[in-house]
């Protein structure tokens, strides 16, 4: 196993209970990936992901490798609500968890009549394209034939007259304006696609799963942050006797009769293995062989190069967190164009203001005591802006702290330190270039939204997490996991987790 990202660890547990001897090399040193903590002075941080979705795909993780379920070795915490909001106009609303009556009426009272029914109406559509694509774009390993998920649009567009013609949204800016018709609504929306690091204008229709993922399971903290949930993995993986070593960089993978047989340390030394799992980017997979892994006919990821990253800024507050404060708070970007156009383009222009996420667990294990408050404020970014240089990284946290402002009481007044994330930080974290994230996978869009399957033109070597099908995000690596242990158990007959 090449890395210990949570792709991989979630395979290796599978693994060794199916009764392989599973070793994994990781090249830092920890386990866990994006998912990462920072500590200091009594204050704690995750530096990845800081909510999660779709939880079942741990819960069955965990019923598949022991006897102690999920919820016994971690504290699984409901969100509610599951964010508030803050538009450009001033506008504000707080979305309950899991809720399609109390979403309708908060945004009916929010932003207007028939607001509510509106975004309703969207997610049953959204819905009918989730119950479309799940198995194969989530359960199953990637079709042989999937030119099919790449040119049906499974998100049902409502027709739209305009100028004689009768068009369908093919993309969520466009469900926003033609569906939605309200500013607010359509940046509820884009948000939501943006916070995966896809831009709205250019992404497929059947990104509408992405809040309806939300809507439909919740939106989930853990206990001390979402590295405890890192931490269960990995623990379980020990247990069932996986073996780590830290530190230990994979130079490159050994074939031996068109097939995989190993891979080769830093060292010098050779560690022999019937199959190889890979959890790491495709450029850095490419560069490990001398095999040819891609052909024409297979998936390319979307063309944009490089895929966005994340700034975070981390903020030690001192002053508990005030009663019912909402858990995350999403701050729209006032120019919500400017900031994609500066998204896919960053040379020339000055950088705006983001749309800014800020996370207030107010969780007793994150903070010194109850007189202080640890806070976690981010945007998805451009990895091509000049992160090197110390003018940019002031600027966007210049951004960052004047839009946590609108959630945070009295912020700057409360800040006694602060430590900023750069995608550089990701980069040497996660190995992936530029420091960029990856985006679950999205059916539509030509194929460009799609992830490289889990095996791979060598036989014997695999690929996990992220970069690979079904894509980016804790429930899709939780998934690529479960499938590549699939395929390895029971072979290229395996059709997908039940």
């Amino acid at each position: 196993m090449i890395g210990a990202g949570m792709g991989a660890m979630a395979a290796a547990a599978r693994l060794a209970v199916a009764g392989h001897r599973v070793a994994v090399y990781e090249r830092t040193e920890t386990y866990g990936g994006a998912v990462r903590r920072f500590e200091r002075d009594g204050f704690g941080f995750d530096t990845g992901p800081g909510l999660l979705t779709l939880p079942a795909v741990y819960r069955d993780l965990f019923v598949k490798t022991g006897k102690e379920p999920l919820e016994d070795v971690v504290e699984l915490v409901q969100v509610d609500p599951a964010a508030r909001h803050v538009f450009a106009d001033g506008t504000e609303v707080s979305l309950p968890n899991a809720s399609r009556a109390g979403v309708v009426a908060a945004l009916d009272e929010a932003l207007g009549s028939g607001a509510g029914e509106r975004w309703g109406d969207f997610l049953v559509r959204a819905r009918e394209a989730w119950d479309r694509t799940r198995r194969p774009l989530l359960e199953e390993p990637l079709w042989p034939n999937w030119q099919v998920l790449a040119e049906q649009e499974p998100y049902p567009s409502v027709p739209h007259k305009r100028l004689l013609r009768t068009r369908r949204a093919g993309t969520p800016a466009e469900i926003g304006a033609w569906e939605l018709r309200d500013e607010r609504l359509a940046a509820l929306l884009e948000s939501h696609v943006l916070g995966y690091g896809l831009d709205p204008r250019t992404a497929p229709a059947s990104a509408a799963v992405l809040p309806y993922m939300e809507h439909a399971f919740g939106t989930w903290y853990v206990h001390g942050g979402i590295r405890e949930l890192a931490r269960a993995v990995y623990e379980r993986c020990v247990q069932r006797r996986v073996e780590f070593s830290f530190g230990a960089e994979v130079t490159g993978i050994v074939a031996k009769d068109g097939r995989a047989v190993g891979v080769e340390l830093a060292d010098g030394t050779v560690a022999e293995a019937d199959h190889v799992v890979a959890d790491v980017a495709p450029a850095r997979l490419r560069a490990l062989t001398e095999f040819p892994l891609d052909e024409d006919g297979d998936v390319r990821p979307d063309p944009v190069s490089p895929p966005p990253g994340r700034f975070t800024a981390l903020l030690a507050l001192r002053g508990g967190c005030e009663d019912r404060a909402a858990h995350r708070t999403v701050v729209h970007a006032p120019d919500s164009q400017t900031e994609l156009d500066f998204l896919v383009s960053p040379g020339g222009d000055e950088p705006v203001c983001p749309t800014v996420t800020v996370l207030r667990p107010d969780d007793p294990a994150l903070r010194p005591d109850d007189a202080h408050e640890s806070v976690v404020v981010s945007a998805v970014v451009s990895t091509e802006a000049a992160w090197e240089d110390a003018g940019t990284v002031r600027r966007y946290t210049d951004f960052l702290l004047e839009a946590a402002g609108s959630a945070v009481p009295g912020l700057r007044e409360r800040l006694l330190w602060h430590e900023v994330r750069t995608p550089e930080h990701t980069e040497n974290e996660t190995g992936a270039g530029f420091g960029a994230v990856p985006a679950p996978a999205l059916a539509a869009g030509g194929g460009r939204f799609l992830h490289p399957a889990n095996t791979t033109r060598l036989p014997g070597l695999y690929r996990v997490g992220g970069w690979s099908h079904p894509g980016g995000g804790l429930p899709h690596a939780g998934m690529s996991g479960a499938l590549v242990a699939g395929l390895i158990v029971e072979g290229p007959d395996f059709r997908g987790s039940q």
